[in-house]
């Protein structure tokens, strides 16, 4: 069985919710994410086998199965095969997976995976206008709000309810969330995200465009007094704040998966190689200790214990469920977020598992770091998990 490697990781900078990256399309940043992705791999567009890619929210500029756009718009050759996957958070980390299955199987020895969210431009649904109206007023669904059908909470109401079931205070929350926003201030103070990053050409109205290459949603200069007077969103009486929670945000991820005897065929070092990768439910209600169970198959199908891995990137969707993980898998907090996380840099829910894996990947070989673990919890009462080891 062939083994999978990652050639090339990037992202785009993470753009706050209408903020500069709202005047592009997910469109434009899909297709250039795959072109970089591919150039950085140093690699031909006519030697990639498919592009598999991830979107949750419709936005009117792509269709269904939008990675068929993006593949042309990047530059891959008509005979290229995509697809398009929906997995609320975990969908581009499931498209990584999807690719190395395809290495795996000995269907495709070179792919790319990603996904990419525009949330600031995602489309209000009018769902009886089709048929029209005899009377009456017609209500806009707004897909942003993130229901659970199964439970009948929306995904804050979740993390209301990890809080309770594991005993996660309000203090502890507001200091993760804390802790969360001063790594990712030191870290964009040092520059450590440059690397990974592309700039994203925007528009200006005189001029040439302007390169957009720097996470806009931290805000390093947050307070814990700030944190404790933010009143709480889903629950009254409740410790979920918009503080301690991810935010709403733009931003598209791809990476390079390739099958290691390709890769030396053409020369190429690998970043990482693909070690072991988990997907798994939960109860839906609890959808943020995802990542606890997906962890521990990763760990079972590697042969691995948590102690072998040096660095963790957990999606931190909210505090509660950040430090539920934490505290269930036993998690050394030194190792996981060395650079922050989602609720200081953002969470653009399609790209967001490309993003941490890129973050991971770019610090495992800055930091000298072996095995790395990106991991995250996604609606519906899912988690999925993914090991690597660097290459370097």
């Amino acid at each position: 069985m062939k083994q999978p490697v990652i050639l090339s990781a990037v992202r785009t900078a993470v753009g706050r919710f209408g903020g500069t990256l709202s005047a592009v399309t997910d469109r434009a940043l899909a297709g250039l994410v795959v072109r970089e992705a591919i150039a950085r791999a140093g690699v031909a567009p006519e030697q990639v086998e498919e592009l598999i890619f991830s979107q949750q929210y419709r936005t009117g500029e792509l269709p269904p199965n939008m990675a068929r756009p993006v593949s042309i718009d990047a530059g891959l050759p008509i005979p290229v095969p995509s697809f398009t996957v929906a997995k609320a958070c975990g969908g581009s980390l499931k498209t990584t997976f999807l690719a190395a299955q395809a290495v795996k199987a000995g269907d495709a020895d070179l792919l790319v995976a990603g996904g990419v969210e525009s949330m600031s431009t995602a489309a209000y649904l009018l769902t009886k206008a089709r048929w029209g109206y005899r009377l009456g007023h017609g209500q806009l669904m707004d897909q942003l709000v993130l229901f659970d059908p199964i439970s009948g909470n929306t995904m804050g109401e979740t993390a209301e309810n990890v809080a309770e079931r594991h005993q996660i205070s309000r203090a502890d929350q507001d200091a993760f969330a804390l802790s969360s926003q001063k790594k990712a201030g030191e870290a964009l103070k040092a520059g450590r995200f440059a690397e990974q990053i592309v700039a994203v050409p925007i528009p200006s109205k005189k001029g040439e465009p302007k390169p957009f290459g720097l996470d806009e949603h931290a805000r390093p200069d947050t307070t814990a007094e700030q944190l404790a007077g933010l009143k709480p969103v889903f629950r009254k009486g409740g410790s979920v704040t918009a503080g301690n929670s991810s935010g709403m945000n733009d931003g598209a991820s791809a990476v390079v998966v390739a099958s290691r005897e390709r890769a030396a065929e053409l020369g190429i070092k690998p970043l990482v190689s693909i070690v072991a990768y988990a997907s798994i439910g939960v109860e839906p209600a609890y959808m943020g200790i995802g990542p606890v169970d997906a962890t521990r198959l990763a760990l079972k199908k590697a042969g691995l214990k948590l102690n072998d891995i040096d660095l963790v990137e957990l999606n931190e969707a909210f505090a509660s469920q950040s430090l539920a993980c934490i505290r269930l898998l036993g998690l050394d907090e030194a190792r996981v977020n060395v650079n922050g996380g989602a609720i200081a840099l953002g969470h653009p829910i399609s790209a967001t598992g490309g993003v941490i894996l890129t973050k991971l990947i770019h610090e495992m070989r800055r930091a000298g770091k072996e095995l790395g673990l990106a991991t995250m919890c996604l609606g519906g009462g899912q988690g999925v998990a993914l090991i690597v080891k660097n290459e370097g």
